[in-house]
């Protein structure tokens, strides 16, 4: 078991060029691999629903098996336990599974009636940056998300803690953000996949600040994937019930990014980084997808 510690942003349709050109990442070559993955849940999704997430994926010639739990975390920085081991395929290794306590808290009868539910196919770009603070993984993700004849597209960036502190994941996303449009996600493509399976997403309670800075950016993972303006009027309302709630600071941000997405062109250099700036200021963790 592993303790995956990683920042996920969601990218503008300029992102992934401008970050390819970051001076941050000058002088860099990226290691570039196509990921096939396949999701697993019963019928009625029962991991879904544990906020749980079980995967094949298919990478330079191994087949991969990967189960997460459920994550911890606001603004994109993230905490989940994971397990990951090659298997021979071509199905899941179940004896495997049995063995993991999140599935044997499961109960019974889960394991005989897994079966794929949606699949994400994407190009990954990966560097790797290391200083005397610590070593990320920066993981640039394009692709899509299929599930019962829909799609959704992947344009995301990842930005995982290999080794040391935590902090220098959000002060690496700020060095970017200076010069990339992005902003926080918090929703794994797991959980996307299960909202385009079920057609619908649901957004989670507000309450202490922290929880309503995680309600906005849900709200945004669903306007990228869905195109339904409504979700960016509920993103607003979050980020102006933050800007009531938090001190001088956290409500000025709140404040210019409720301001921001007025306008269709709302995903800035100058959003994200005022994003970016409320994950650093409210550092509660609430459950994630």
């Amino acid at each position: 078991m592993a303790n995956e510690i990683e920042l996920k942003l969601a990218l503008g349709s300029t992102g992934p060029e401008a970050l390819r050109h970051h001076p941050g990442l000058a002088g860099l070559v990226p290691r570039t691999t196509r990921l096939g993955n396949t999701y697993f849940d019963t019928p009625e999704g029962t991991l879904e629903a544990a906020r749980a997430a079980l995967r094949l994926r298919h990478v330079d010639g191994r087949l991969l098996q990967t189960l997460k739990t459920r994550g911890h975390g606001s603004g994109g920085l993230s905490s989940r336990d994971e397990w990951e081991w090659e298997v021979p395929g071509p199905g899941l290794d179940l004896a495997g599974l049995a063995a993991l306590p999140p599935m044997q808290a499961l109960g019974e009868g889960v394991l005989g009636r897994l079966a794929p539910r949606f699949a994400t196919d994407f190009v990954r770009e990966i560097w790797w940056l290391e200083d005397d603070s610590a070593s990320i993984e920066v993981a640039l993700d394009i692709g899509e998300i299929r599930s019962d004849g829909r799609e959704a597209p992947i344009r995301e960036l990842e930005l995982e803690l290999k080794e040391g502190d935590p902090a220098a994941v959000l002060e690496l996303a700020a060095r970017l953000a200076e010069d990339v449009p992005l902003r926080p996600s918090d929703t794994s493509k797991a959980a996307r996949g299960g909202a385009l399976l079920a057609g619908r997403w649901a957004l989670p309670e507000g309450g202490p600040p922290g929880a309503w800075l995680h309600r906005a950016v849900v709200a945004l993972d669903a306007l990228a994937d869905t195109g339904d303006d409504a979700w960016r009027h509920q993103a607003r309302q979050a980020f102006q019930r933050l800007a009531e709630l938090g001190d001088d600071a956290v409500s000025a941000d709140a404040h210019r990014l409720a301001e921001a997405l007025a306008t269709p062109d709302w995903l800035t250099t100058a959003f994200g980084q005022r994003a970016l700036a409320l994950a650093r200021r409210l550092p509660g963790e609430v459950s994630l997808g």
